[in-house]
């Protein structure tokens, strides 16, 4: 499954992000907070069986984690594989 991500301001639609055949993101996102609905959002497309208060408690979670451990949008090296052998 490959997930598409675009950009475009949502605040119209009163959202920081949308998921249906891909991810729609507002372009005002910043660090942490894109992370979470990033997260948030691949999770609905996923998991479309989750509710949306177990889609937040994970996106959440992950989130931390991932921030936690220093991960930002920062480092463009993707030259090792992912486990399934793609990059």
């Amino acid at each position: 499954m490959i997930i598409e991500v675009k950009y475009k301001k949502l605040g119209r639609q009163k959202a920081y992000g949308i998921a249906d055949e891909h991810i729609i993101l507002d372009t005002r996102l910043k660090g942490k907070k894109h992370l979470e609905i990033l997260i948030h959002e691949a999770l609905h497309i996923i998991f479309p069986e989750l509710t949306e208060d177990e889609v937040v408690t994970k996106s959440i979670l992950l989130t931390n984690l991932l921030w936690s451990e220093s991960y930002r949008k920062t480092d463009l090296d993707n030259s090792q594989p992912l486990q399934d052998g793609n990059t």
